[in-house]
């Protein structure tokens, strides 16, 4: 077989400039914000043309922070307790022969500015920076499949905690990122196979290093600090 060479086309801005806390899966966290900014080759508006009739979007994507030189066939899915392997291909492990994913988002506008084409898409589950290689339209009579059967994932859909945000901690953070970082936590960004409830963790989130503990289903902030970059 002949060997394949991608590009990215785009990539996409998010609050979030470290793995822990992203969510699992897109769409977990409706609240959640990127930006897609086309590579210049692509800043082409015909390229975009309907693109506005869809509500969502299918972005393939690379997983830049996660390349390794070789691959492994099993993995240990978090959600399995970290001890339990399964294969490379029955997981969404970004620990893959090509690390490439698939994320499907709302497209909440387009708007067309010195950088070409800006896609505003929300629902997003990716690392700031990460390269884009395709973008495709979601197609809900093909895309959907209500009987289909999701293994170990199904857990994800009801597990949540309630979350304590302190009105002064809360807000520190700017009013619009309020809702997400709240929704990021009741997701419960910790490995599944963590439960140690005097255990201190912090999530890296627009900017601001949120620290907070789990104890049963509930999650406290104990407190909020400017990330240094930030700082001006």
């Amino acid at each position: 077989m002949h060997e394949l060479s991608i590009r990215p086309i785009a990539v996409i801005h998010t609050d979030f400039t470290d793995k822990f806390g992203i969510p699992r899966q897109s769409g977990r966290v409706p609240e959640l914000k990127g930006t897609i900014v086309m590579e210049p080759e692509y800043r082409v508006p015909e390229a975009f043309r309907g693109i506005e009739d869809y509500s969502h979007l299918w972005l393939l994507f690379d997983f830049s922070a996660s390349h390794r030189e070789t691959w492994s066939p099993t993995v240990r899915p978090p959600r399995l307790g970290g001890n339990q392997r399964v294969g490379v291909f029955a997981t969404r492990s970004p620990f893959r022969p090509n690390p490439i994913g698939l994320s499907c988002v709302k497209l909440d506008g387009i708007c067309f500015t010195d950088e070409g084409p800006v896609l505003q898409v929300s629902g997003v589950d990716l690392l700031d920076g990460t390269p884009i290689l395709d973008i495709k339209p979601y197609l809900p009579y093909t895309d959907s499949i209500p009987a289909a059967s999701g293994s170990f994932g199904e857990a994800l859909r009801t597990h949540s905690l309630s979350v304590a945000f302190p009105p002064d901690l809360l807000s520190m953070l700017p009013p619009d990122k309020q809702q997400a970082a709240i929704a990021c936590l009741a997701d419960d960004p910790r490995p599944s196979y963590q439960h140690d409830p005097q255990r201190c963790y912090s999530m890296c989130f627009a900017g601001f290093d949120i620290h907070f503990y789990v104890q049963d289903d509930r999650l406290t902030v104990t407190g909020v600090d400017i990330l240094p970059q930030e700082r001006s």
